[in-house]
């Protein structure tokens, strides 16, 4: 296995534990993610799916496009962790789509079955940090390996 390789797993490796801890806290630790907390989940998604594709293509476009996956999600993960400690305002609103084929009692019952999930409040943190800044940290970091990966395909 090339260095090259190697880090490439490393960095989706790093994505795939994230979205692995992400699903645990959700469904076993039940704490239901907010808006911002899927938001954060899309590009770990990406950089494995990429991942992937980049150990059979070689050259450094793949690494270095994985590495944007890690660096947007670290973007949300701090601007989330930002909202969360009360520095800045996050989304006041979230949107839906039409609803068709729904009595106003159906509409009002789906309604109040969903949870609420804030944004700007921490549900889980461990040294002074939650979840969203421990994303925006580790993927700060998977970024890292991704450009090395990229500096290791010339």
């Amino acid at each position: 296995m090339t260095l090259r390789s190697f880090l490439i797993l490393m960095a989706a490796g790093g994505s795939a534990a994230l979205l692995l801890g992400a699903f645990g806290f959700q469904y076993l630790g039940d704490m239901p993610p907010c808006k911002m907390c899927y938001w954060q989940r899309y590009p770990h998604g990406a950089a494995i799916g990429i991942g992937a594709l980049a150990l059979f293509l070689s050259g450094s476009a793949l690494p270095y496009l994985g590495a944007l996956a890690p660096l947007s999600t670290s973007a949300i993960g701090a601007f989330h962790a930002g909202v969360e400690q009360g520095w800045w305002e996050g989304p006041s609103t979230c949107t839906s789509g039409p609803v068709t084929g729904l009595t106003p009692e159906q509409l009002m019952e789906q309604i109040m079955a969903a949870p609420l999930v804030r944004c700007d409040e921490i549900p889980w943190e461990m040294f002074g940090l939650s979840m969203a800044g421990w994303n925006a940290v580790i993927s700060l970091g998977l970024a890292l390996v991704w450009f090395a990966a990229a500096r290791h395909s010339r």
